[in-house]
């Protein structure tokens, strides 16, 4: 039987016009490359030809590359969706089998300098020296948020590194530099316990923009237990019995604290019952459960308002009455929520008076609109009118409507369509403004000095700029050792300005990024999260340089221990990162050991990813047609 002759699929004359856009697609390279030789010069010499594939990854990203992408993908050929580590390389292969294949010479007219591999081994060498060795069957490490708790429960960090915690965060934005140090301590006791070793990220607070403080109302507490649909009580309320000589730490689920005389909590036992009349005149009790150093644990089944000194009496037989009763110690003030709803106006003030909600005569009409002052006095310098302004991570949103040195006035155009509630020191964003605020305040100054002993990686908070990232690094040189520095990526100025923040840091030996998902969804939109993660992944794979997923992974399991379905998605997505973060919570340690179960069992699904290549607005940024520098933000 006669042989059949294939066919192929394509001839010269196909090919030609292919090759063409090819060899001018890489010109274009190699003319982005000598256009910024300056920004290469000032990188850290072992980590410029990293800079060099970014600025190839960019330069190839600035036109859409889906029609070429098809044309590749019909002949069976690299369409570019997986070349981030290796840019030129990838590029120059193409062209030499679309030679080959057209029958023209294939001599190399550049030899490759990074191939597939060696893009991919120099991540993985800047992953180690950032963060630390891998485990034997999960690449992704584990970053946890160590809570409050952490300074005063030893087991705790040994428990998380049981789990799966590779890495250990510390939010300088809380707590103080005692409790950090009890934090480290514990966490050094842990690692020498069970043999494994723990880097620790201690995250700088830097200018976040947040609310002022809002009136007192009464000094009032509540509780009240968790009910079915019938309102019969499923979980009962528990209530955290302290010194009030000397507090101790609340511990997470407590409904409420309530502090008492030392020598009446010295008397109380487990089982014993606490009968009271609350603020509405109600009969309540809750019953003792557990010791806690000099504090205790009650439960509760009952709802209950109580004031300072209303009296508590133990239910404790043959005890005289005045042994067993105790006035409740002095309550602070509750906080009054300023109400919002859509249409309103807010004052954002300049001073830090107590803010109130709108003042109404007793024909409802507002005399004098809700007012709350904001910790930045030189935002109002910065704002125009016309410009979005959001508060509380995006729960109230409004538009600047007037602006002077002392206010901004706010009109609110979304809430919850139940109405929405402003508290104090909540976060505020601000997506069109261009702030003038250094990333690095005088506390981060002062902590930083705290934390270098102890420190193997800093956070940058809220870094917009290169000269930001400049700033920091001056202050690291004093530093003895070699400190890793992460870049949080929070606003869509850190966002559009991400390639020159990546050339900036690259000047030091150990550097990260953080995509800080909450805020950056505030500032670029819930609906564009997904997309300006993923741009952000791309670039950082370009640069080789390694990326902490962020905010809000498995959170609903930190808090109740069960996760949503959508959750445990996003956390098998965080594979695609060198690192994921996870916030505290009451279930945090099941959480940790949940996400080390899903991270190692996608391991073996996925790796980075495949992707379209259209055309990005940040490399557009960088890459400008025509014209030095980048032009002004502009919407997303």
């Amino acid at each position: 039987m006669a042989t059949r002759e294939v066919q192929p699929r394509w001839n010269a004359a196909q090919l030609g016009p292919l090759i063409q856009e090819l060899e001018e697609l890489r010109r274009q390279l190699l003319a982005a490359e000598r256009k910024a030789a300056k920004r290469l010069a000032a990188v850290r010499p072992a980590q410029r030809i990293s800079a060099l594939n970014l600025i190839h990854y960019l330069a190839l990203r600035r036109r859409d590359l889906r029609p070429l992408q098809e044309r590749l993908s019909s002949f069976g050929l690299s369409s570019f969706g997986h070349s981030e580590s290796h840019v030129l390389d990838n590029l120059n292969v193409v062209l030499r089998i679309l030679r080959f294949l057209a029958g023209q010479p294939t001599d190399r007219t550049r030899a490759e300098f990074l191939s597939f591999e060696r893009g991919r081994m120099l991540l993985e060498e800047r992953t180690r020296l950032l963060l630390g060795p891998a485990r034997p069957n999960r690449g992704v490490r584990i970053l946890v948020t160590m809570p409050s708790e952490g300074a005063h429960e030893p087991a705790l960090a040994r428990q998380l590194l049981e789990a799966g915690m590779d890495l250990l965060r510390i939010n300088c934005a809380h707590d103080s530099p005692s409790e950090w140090g009890f934090m480290v301590k514990h966490l050094r006791a842990a690692e020498r316990e069970t043999g494994r070793s723990c880097r620790i990220l201690f995250d700088l607070g830097g200018p976040k923009l947040r609310t002022g403080p809002v009136a007192h109302g009464p000094a009032v507490r509540k509780w009240r237990p968790v009910r079915d649909a019938l309102g019969r009580a499923v979980q009962a309320a528990r209530l955290w019995l302290t010194p009030e000589d000397a507090p101790e730490l609340v511990p997470d689920g407590a409904a409420v604290e309530l502090p008492l005389k030392r020598s009446w909590l010295e008397r109380l036992k487990v089982g014993e019952t606490v009968r009271l009349v609350d603020a509405r005149k109600n009969r309540r009790q809750f019953k003792i459960v557990a010791a806690v150093g000099a504090s205790w644990w009650a439960e509760s089944r009952q709802t209950a308002y109580v004031t300072s000194g209303t009296e508590l009496v133990a239910d404790r037989p043959g005890e005289k009455k005045k042994h067993r009763r105790v006035r409740l110690g002095d309550l602070p003030a509750s906080e009054q929520p300023i109400a919002l709803k859509t249409g309103e106006l807010l004052l954002l003030t300049a001073d830090l008076r107590p803010g109130t909600s709108a003042q109404v005569d007793d024909t409802g009409t507002v005399v004098a609109p809700a007012r709350i002052g904001c910790s930045h006095r030189a935002i109002f310098k910065c704002v125009q009118p016309g410009e979005r302004i959001w508060f509380d991570d995006g729960k109230i949103g409004g538009v600047v409507e007037r602006v002077t040195h002392q206010e901004l006035q706010v009109r609110i155009t979304w809430v919850r369509a139940k109405g929405g509630k402003l508290r104090a020191d909540k976060g505020i964003n601000l997506p069109d403004t261009a702030l003038r605020l250094s990333a690095l305040t005088p506390k981060d100054i002062r902590d930083l000095t705290t934390i270098e002993p102890e420190a193997d990686l800093v956070g940058y908070s809220f870094v917009r700029s290169p000269e930001d990232v400049r700033q920091l690094q001056k202050r690291l040189e004093r530093v003895p050792r070699s400190l890793g520095i992460i870049l949080k990526i929070e606003t869509r100025a850190a966002f559009e300005r991400l390639p020159e923040l990546l050339l900036a840091a690259m000047r030091s030996p150990k550097v990260g990024v953080m995509i800080a998902r909450g805020d950056l969804a505030v500032e670029c939109g819930y609906e564009r999260l997904a997309e300006v993660q993923e741009e952000i992944l791309w670039m950082c794979e370009a640069a080789h340089v390694p990326v902490i997923w962020a905010t809000q992974v498995l959170e609903t399991m930190a808090q109740d221990g069960q996760p949503s379905r959508a959750e445990v998605t996003d956390a098998a997505m965080g594979v695609r990162a060198e690192c994921v973060m996870l916030n505290k919570g009451p279930e945090m340690v099941a959480t940790v050991r949940a996400l080390d179960d899903i991270l190692t069992r996608m391991q073996a699904h996925q790796n980075k990813k495949q992707s379209m290549l259209r055309s990005l607005n940040v490399a557009r940024l960088f890459h400008p047609e025509s014209g030095a520098g980048l032009p002004s933000p502009r919407k997303l």
